[in-house]
């Protein structure tokens, strides 16, 4: 496939000026910028990084008030005549300057703390009239205003904004400050050509892109840059039409390039239902027939499996897996954690061995010689299935012939890496699998680019969980409970939010609770966190597997993928500083035999109002769609997947909980554009190549096709 890479628009040069080219941005004012904007270091930040900076609030001054009049806990702006300064006696630094100033209505002090060289009589001289703007108070009977925000003389009064933004802030940068340099931004915003088509702007009236940016940053009336106005809402469109377009770019380079289409002889998927110890269910049939029909098209595979916890995504992949076997294709399964990889194998490896499949892991912590041997038996086709982490794509492996990349836990790896693991097996089929239940939103947010699969039943079996919530002072009840459960066999976790103690945060860590418990269970506990090395953490997992450990402490590094049938209790301590999704990926370790199993939620009170909603959610219900989609609303659209370590898009203008509905509208806008024009050529092309540098989204321009 042809790439093109085209030069930035010259319209757009000066929405990527720097910061330090702004009057009153100096070096550590830069760095203050940096740290607020999340700039990378090593770079500045530009102009478009500022404006993509909302306001979450505006001041409006633009009344005057008489002193009377003026609201007591409100922002007023009042014209007064100065009286008098009564200074704080010589040494009293605690003790405040007063002025005191009056109007025709009445009398009003101003309260200022710290004098130094005398510039308050300076800024309000006797005898003179001055515009004063701030909140107002009440002291021993008196109205006041303490430091107020303007204080300006008649012939400056139009200096001061008659509506003025409030930025979230970083230390080293003032709301004065941010709002003088977001005024030099918009003076050189540029007005960008029209990427949305008429009729959409039409249907909603909504402002054009340059003009809703000032009516943000620049407000003339206090609701005009609400995230409800046309104008916030016209910009969190642009953002999710931006990500749309890159989704659906990724989607045109991957699916639309022809695959191969594969011919099944359901030898070896018929042996494995018959060596799997159950039946599968109807939903795990239905998604085994939806891929099936993916890898006999000859578009390329790219779909997403979406499955609660233990819904039983792995055997539905593996089903792909030993239908491409049936081909002569290799597949390759890539975990997020070598433990995942691992566990995977257990899983799948007893499986292959009976239907005649030979699965091999490949992880860092094999020797250099057991790696080339692996490496041979790969590119000689010996080896049908390969499990490990996305070193498998990094590493100096060769397929013979790969047919089918399955990726588990998409979440964690995010889009940039998907574009990139796109252009790895040329032909190759993708299946996504993620044990998170994503709402709709998120769906189409992270993964627009695919289709999707919902396993929504659970196997046969499968337990259901017992949930109860308790307070940390019931924790000697909680270990003498557990210890009659461990001593009549079963097995059990007890997860812990933090590694080590903190200085900080008043939290058992997970070192803290092993040592006060494995003097209670001598012999039977384990540790298992994130700071050991994956070899320490296997040989853990393996003792417990194989039931020497009764009770293995972690942190939530055992929040997917591990399989241990026996573990029956599911403890989780400080359960109030755990996620939603977290809590309910932790209560799905259990209930995975045929054992009755618990989860305790125990929490340090006192509990606040939002970590009791998520508490009871999870006691309350074990459906996962419900959980996430309780726990965007709680937490926010970011958290939900772990946007920050998995490099997915966040957003800086569209509120999800606001804008939801545009994203649908976006979605289909992207999909209808990419449908009439896929190399975004002529006018309305070139508009939405500027949408995606100023998004800074640019790096899907190389995927647009050539023709």
């Amino acid at each position: 496939m042809e790439r093109q890479t085209l030069p930035r628009p010259a319209l757009l040069n000066p929405l990527f000026r720097s910061l330090p080219s702004f009057k009153g941005v100096g070096p550590q004012v830069n760095a203050a910028f940096k740290r607020l904007l999340g700039i990378a270091d090593g770079q500045d930040p530009a102009a478009i990084d500022l404006l993509m900076h909302m306001p979450f609030t505006a001041i409006d001054r633009s009344r005057l008030y008489t002193v009377m009049d003026a609201p007591f806990g409100r922002i007023a702006t009042v014209k007064v005549h100065v009286d008098s300064h009564q200074a704080p006696p010589r040494g009293r630094h605690g003790v405040p300057h007063r002025v005191m100033v009056h109007d025709e209505s009445g009398e009003l002090q101003l309260v200022f703390f710290g004098n130094s060289g005398g510039w308050v009589e300076k800024s309000l001289p006797v005898g003179e009239i001055r515009f004063v703007s701030g909140e107002i108070g009440f002291f021993q009977g008196q109205k006041q205003i303490t430091h107020p925000d303007y204080v300006l003389p008649e012939a400056k009064f139009a200096e001061m904004p008659p509506v003025e933004p409030i930025y979230p802030l970083t230390a080293g940068l003032s709301g004065k400050l941010v709002n003088r340099v977001v005024r030099q931004a918009l003076d050189v915003l540029p007005e960008v050509p029209e990427w949305i088509e008429a009729e959409r702007l039409a249907q909603f009236k909504w402002p054009g892109f340059s003009d809703a940016m000032r009516a943000v940053h620049a407000p003339k009336t206090a609701d005009e840059g609400e995230v409800t106005a046309s104008a916030r809402m016209r910009l969190a469109y642009d953002e999710y039409l931006a990500g749309q377009l890159v989704l659906q770019l990724i989607r045109a380079q991957t699916v639309t390039q022809r695959g191969i289409s594969r011919t099944f002889t359901g030898e070896l998927t018929s042996k494995l239902q018959t060596a799997l110890p159950y039946e599968l269910t109807a939903g795990q049939k239905a998604a085994v027939a939806e891929i099936a029909a993916d890898l006999a098209a000859p578009d390329r595979m790219s779909r997403l499996l979406q499955g609660d916890v233990g819904a039983g995504k792995t055997i539905v992949a593996l089903m792909a897996m030993a239908a491409m076997a049936e081909g002569g294709a290799q597949s390759a399964l890539m975990a997020p954690t070598e433990l995942l990889a691992s566990q995977h194998l257990n899983t799948i490896a007893p499986l292959c061995e009976a239907i005649g499949l030979k699965a091999q892991l490949l992880t860092g912590k094999m020797t250099a010689a057991e790696r080339r041997a692996a490496y041979t038996a790969i590119a000689s086709g010996e080896v049908n299935i390969v499990i490990g982490t996305h070193a498998l794509f990094q590493a100096d492996v060769s397929f013979k012939d790969l047919g089918l990349v399955v990726v588990d836990e998409q979440h964690r790896f995010g889009v940039h890496q998907r574009l990139a693991l796109s252009d790895k097996g040329q032909r190759s089929d993708m299946l996504v699998m993620t044990a998170t239940p994503i709402p709709r939103t998120l769906v189409l947010t992270h993964f627009g680019d695919m289709a999707v699969t919902q396993l929504t039943d659970k196997p046969a079996g499968r337990q259901t969980i017992d949930t109860a919530i308790l307070p940390s002072s019931e924790y000697d009840r909680v270990v003498k409970r557990l210890k009659a459960r461990i001593d009549a066999g079963a097995q059990a976790y007890w997860v812990c939010p933090l590694v080590e103690e903190s200085e900080t945060l008043d939290v058992v860590s997970a070192q803290d609770r092993y040592n006060a418990l494995k003097t209670v269970f001598p012999g039977q506990v384990g540790l298992v966190h994130g700071r050991m090395s994956p070899r320490e953490k296997q040989a853990v997992m393996d003792a417990f597997i194989a039931g020497d450990l009764k009770l293995l402490i972690a942190t939530t590094v055992i929040e997917v993928g591990v399989d241990v049938p026996n573990a029956t209790i599911m403890i989780v301590e400080h359960a109030e500083r755990f996620g939603l999704s977290q809590l309910h990926q932790l209560r799905g370790r259990v209930g995975r035999g045929a054992g009755k199993s618990a989860c305790l939620l125990l929490y340090k009170e006192p509990l606040g109002e939002t970590a009791s909603a998520r508490l009871e959610t999870i006691r309350d219900t074990d459906d996962g769609f419900k959980i996430a989609e309780r726990d965007m609303e709680l937490r926010g659209h970011g958290d939900v997947l772990g946007t920050r370590q998995s490099g997915m898009p966040g957003y800086h203008l569209a509120v999800p909980d606001v804008h939801r509905h545009l994203l649908e509208w976006a979605h289909g806008d992207a999909a209808q554009i990419m449908q009439e024009n896929p190399r975004l050529s002529g006018p309305r092309g070139e508009s939405l190549r500027a949408l995606l540098y100023i998004f800074r989204r640019d790096q899907a321009i190389s995927l647009i096709r050539a023709g």
